[in-house]
């Protein structure tokens, strides 16, 4: 039986958002509601950490290490506990929601208006719906030119951000072993996936080849070879 081949199956490249339509979509929740501010709170650190969303649901004020070495502490798949490291500009979004939402340790970080934990479905319809939002507009662009065309077209979940947290680090030039720990990945061929997504990667080593010498155009044979074919 182990000898049986296993089954091949087609495999798509992974989905994931370029810088602009990531600023397109944390920007898009309406700041003057409460929902808003904590959506965008979310998004944030959603998109810098690429926690699962069974992960970022259940995170708790607790978990968050704001002052030196800013960090987030989560328990992913297998029970394993891991730490991310926060930006600067994602710390300073959780401080100012942590001021409002208040900072009870044990309570949740993204809580419902009742103060419960936020499900992971309520969690996909929060990202769908501004992600919809963010489809009509981008900040990187100036004034009308304020589009983002590829957001209509991509359907954007939770892991869809995690994706795109790992391109970041990617494209950053981070190594994939790196990226294997910072997602929780058990074994970094897992990882794998995002150098094939990637094509920067494959551009930048088309740029390091050597071209072939072929001159463009049709072939066009000498007349003495017109010449030889029209004898026989």
């Amino acid at each position: 039986m182990l000898a049986i081949q296993p089954k091949r199956t087609e495999s798509s490249l992974v989905s994931f958002l370029g810088e602009e339509e990531i600023e397109a979509l944390i920007a898009a929740p309406d700041r003057s509601s409460w929902t808003g501010r904590r959506d965008h709170a979310m998004l944030m650190l959603a998109a810098q950490t690429g926690l699962r969303a069974s992960e970022l649901t259940r995170l708790r004020c607790a978990d968050l290490q704001l002052g030196g070495g800013p960090h987030v502490s989560c328990v992913g798949k297998g029970r394993k506990q891991r730490i991310t490291p926060l930006t600067t500009h994602t710390v300073a979004v959780l401080v100012v929601w942590l001021d409002e939402h208040g900072r009870k340790a044990e309570g949740p970080l993204f809580p419902t208006r009742t103060g419960g934990q936020l499900s992971r479905d309520a969690l996909e319809r929060r990202i769908a719906k501004h992600a919809a939002a963010a489809a009509g507009r981008c900040p990187a662009l100036p004034g009308a030119a304020r589009r983002c065309p590829a957001l209509p077209g991509k359907k954007v979940t939770a892991h869809v951000l995690r994706h795109s947290a790992a391109m970041r680090l990617l494209q950053a030039g981070a190594d994939t072993s790196v990226i294997a720990l910072w997602l929780g990945h058990e074994h970094i061929e897992t990882t794998q996936v995002y150098l094939h997504a990637d094509l920067q990667i494959k551009e930048r080593a088309l740029a390091r080849t050597r071209p072939p010498e072929a001159d463009p155009g049709r072939y066009r044979p000498p007349n003495a070879l017109l010449a030889f074919l029209e004898t026989l």
